[in-house]
C-alpha cells in the first residue's frame, strides 16, 4: 500500500511489493526470497548484518517509466538490466528516477542498500537509534508520458472570513515546449482551468482559489478534502495527481502556538520507526495500532524523531487528527561531525525531499531540524541559520523549531519560531521538576527566546519491561511510572509551556556501541516495549494526559 488514498486516476502505476531475490554483496550463491518492503535485520541469520544487501526483481516495463522509492536504508544504488540509473542517500526520504523509452519486455530491477556508517555518510552515524538496512518502504513503477506532474502543493489561508489557497503545480516536460491545459478539482467539483505554456524541464505553475463553503481542519474534527490536478495535452487528459488537504493555519503569537487562531496544548510522544518484529519497515497495520495506543493514552501529538517518517503514517495522523512535529534527519552531532564534507549538502537534500513529499499533510504543524546538535558554537549557528533559511524558502506556512540540550549555552534560540528543550529531571539528575522548568524558562527569555512559544521536546525515564521493584529502583516499571507522573504534572501545570513530547512511545534498538548506557542494547524509555506491550508507565501517562 503506497498511500491511504488513491493518488492517480489517469496515470497507471503498480506497486512492486511482494517477493524479491535478496543476497549479501559478494554472496549471490546464497540468494533467498524476501518480502519487500522489509529490512534485512529481520531476515534469519542477518539480525546484526552491516553492509550491502542486494535486491532483484523481474517485472514488465514499456515506454517512459518513473520508478519511485519511498525509502531505502540508507545508501541506495538502482540498476536496470545491469546498468546504473540512480543513486540516493538517506533512509527516510523518497526519491525517483525517470527512464525514457524502455523497450517492451521483462526487465531486471536491482537495488543495493548499504546500512554501514561509511566515510561518505554524514547523517547515518553510530547514534542512539539503529541504522537498519533494506528497502524499507514501498516501491512503485509508473507509466508516464513526455509531460507529467511531479508534485502538487497546497497552502491554505483564512482571509476576510473565507478560506483561500494557493496551488503550486510542478509539471515536468521531457520533450520540447508545448501548450497544455490544467484543470483543478476539489473532491468532484471543478475549481477552474487554464492554458499554460510548459518549457522543457520542470515548470511550476501557481494558481489562487477561494473556498467559501469548506470546513476547517481541526485536530478534534479532521475534515479532509481531495485536491486533484489534471493535465490535458492536445485535448486529451494525459496525467493527474490527487493530494489530500485540510484547511488550517498554524501561527505563533504572544508565546502560544495557534491552530486556526486557537492556542493548543501539545501532549505528545516522541516515536522512532522501530518495531521488535519489523525493524524500521513497519507495516501500515502496525502503524495504525501505534496511533490507537497513542490516542488511548490521551496524547494528541507525535514527534518524528529524528527523521522524516513514512507518509502512510502521516496519512493516518491526518485522518486521526494527531498533530505532528516532523523532523529532518540529524541527531546529537558535534561541531566536528557537522564539519563533515557532506553534512551540509546531505542535510539540505533531506530537508528538500521531506518538504516536497510531505508538504500537504495538515497534521504537520511544525518542521524541526538538528536535534541536540552543536547549537552552542558559532559554526553550529551558521548551519542552523542555513537550514532554517532553506525551510522558510520552501514553506512559509508553518513555524520552525529544533530541540536543544545545550542548556544555558545555546546561542541559536533567536532563530526558530518555537523554542524546544530536552530535559530529564529525576532521571539523569535529581533536580526537582518545577525548579528545572523555571530555570529553563528564565534562561530562554534572556537568551533570544523571549516571547516565543516553548515546548518540552523530550522528558522521560527508563524501565526494562517486566522488571518490578518494591523499592521502586531505577529501571523498574514502578520507578518509571513515578517519575513520569511527576514530570508531566510539572510541565502541564506551567502555563508558560505550550506542551510536551514524552520520550518515548516504544522501546527501540540501539547499536552495540551504546550497550553501557542502554540495557538490552535498547533505549528503554518507552511506555510500551518494542512489541507494544504496556508498561506501568503507560497508565501513568494516561492519567496525567487525562487531567
Amino acid at each position: 500500500m503506497e498511500r491511504l488514498f488513491k493518488t492517480h486516476e489517469i496515470r497507471k502505476q503498480r506497486e512492486l511489493s511482494g517477493l524479491w531475490d535478496f543476497y549479501k554483496e559478494g554472496a549471490q550463491e546464497d540468494t533467498r526470497k524476501v518480502i519487500v518492503p522489509s529490512c534485512f535485520e529481520t531476515y534469519p541469520g542477518l539480525e546484526n548484518y552491516t553492509g550491502v544487501g542486494c535486491y532483484e526483481y523481474k517485472t514488465f516495463l514499456q515506454g517512459n517509466i518513473r520508478l519511485c522509492f519511498k525509502g531505502v536504508s540508507h545508501t541506495a544504488k538502482v540498476y536496470l538490466d545491469g546498468k546504473p540509473v540512480m543513486e540516493h542517500y538517506n533512509a527516510y526520504t523518497p526519491f525517483s528516477v525517470v527512464l525514457k523509452g524502455v523497450e517492451k519486455g521483462i526487465h531486471t530491477l536491482k537495488v543495493t542498500a548499504d546500512n554501514s556508517c561509511h566515510e561518505e555518510s554524514a547523517l547515518h552515524v553510530i547514534n542512539d537509534y539503529y541504522n537498519y538496512g533494506g528497502i524499507s518502504r514501498p516501491v512503485i513503477a509508473e507509466n508516464i508520458g513526455d509531460i507529467f506532474i511531479e508534485w502538487l502543493h497546497f497552502t491554505p489561508c483564512f482571509e476576510e472570513n473565507t478560506w483561500k489557497g494557493e496551488a503550486a503545480l510542478c509539471i515536468h516536460n521531457l520533450s520540447q515546449g508545448r501548450r497544455v491545459k490544467i484543470k483543478y478539482y476539489l473532491n468532484d467539483t471543478l475549481l477552474g482551468e487554464a492554458p499554460e505554456e510548459v518549457k522543457e524541464g520542470s515548470n511550476v505553475v501557481k494558481t489562487q482559489f477561494s473556498f467559501p463553503e469548506v470546513t476547517a481542519y481541526q485536530p478534534e474534527n479532521p475534515v479532509l478534502y481531495y485536491l486533484k490536478a489534471v493535465l490535458e495535452v492536445d485535448g486529451r487528459e494525459e496525467d493527474d495527481l490527487i493530494e489530500r488537504i485540510g484547511f488550517r493555519e498554524i501561527t505563533v503569537k504572544d508565546g502560544r502556538i495557534l491552530w486556526n487562531g486557537r492556542a493548543i496544548c501539545v501532549k505528545g510522544f516522541n516515536r522512532h520507526e522501530d518495531h521488535g518484529l519489523f525493524g524500521c519497515a513497519i507495516p501500515v497495520e502496525a502503524m495504525d495500532y501505534d496511533l490507537r495506543l497513542i490516542k488511548e493514552s490521551g496524547a494528541n501529538a507525535v514527534r518524528t524523531c529524528h527523521y522524516p517518517n513514512d507518509e502512510r503514517f502521516l496519512d493516518l495522523c491526518d485522518e486521526m487528527g494527531i498533530m505532528v512535529w516532523e523532523e529532518s534527519h540529524a541527531r546529537g552531532l558535534s561541531e566536528k561531525q557537522m564539519r563533515h564534507k557532506n553534512f551540509r549538502s546531505q542535510s539540505l537534500s533531506c530537508i528538500d525531499e521531506m518538504v516536497r513529499e510531505h508538504f500537504n499533510h495538515p497534521c504537520i504543524f511544525t518542521w524541526g531540524i538538528l536535534n541536540e546538535c552543536a547549537s552552542d558554537t558559532e559554526y553550529g549557528r551558521e548551519v542552523y541559520q542555513e537550514q532554517y533559511n532553506r525551510l522558510r524558502e520552501l514553506d512559509q506556512s508553518r513555524p520552525l523549531t529544533s530541540a536543544t540540550c545545550k542548556h544555558f549555552c545555546d546561542i541559536c534560540l533567536d532563530l526558530p519560531d518555537i523554542v524546544s528543550v530536552n530535559i530529564y529531571p529525576l532521571w539523569y539528575n535529581d533536580e526537582p521538576v518545577d525548579e528545572c522548568l523555571e530555570k529553563e524558562y528564565e534562561w530562554i527569555q534572556s537568551a533570544g527566546g523571549k516571547g516565543k512559544p516553548v515546548l518540552v521536546s523530550e522528558i522521560g525515564a527508563g524501565a526494562i519491561a517486566g522488571v518490578h521493584s518494591s523499592c521502586r529502583q531505577k529501571w523498574s516499571e514502578e520507578r518509571q511510572a513515578d517519575i513520569l507522573r511527576e514530570q508531566l504534572a510539572g510541565v502541564l501545570s506551567h502555563p508558560e509551556y505550550s506542551g510536551v513530547f514524552l520520550w518515548q512511545f516504544s522501546d527501540g534498538r540501539v547499536p552495540d556501541e551504546c550497550f553501557y548506557a542502554r540495557p538490552r542494547c535498547m533505549n528503554n524509555k518507552g511506555v510500551v516495549d518494542e512489541y507494544r506491550r504496556k508498561k506501568l508507565g503507560f497508565e501513568a501517562v494516561k492519567e496525567a494526559f487525562g487531567k
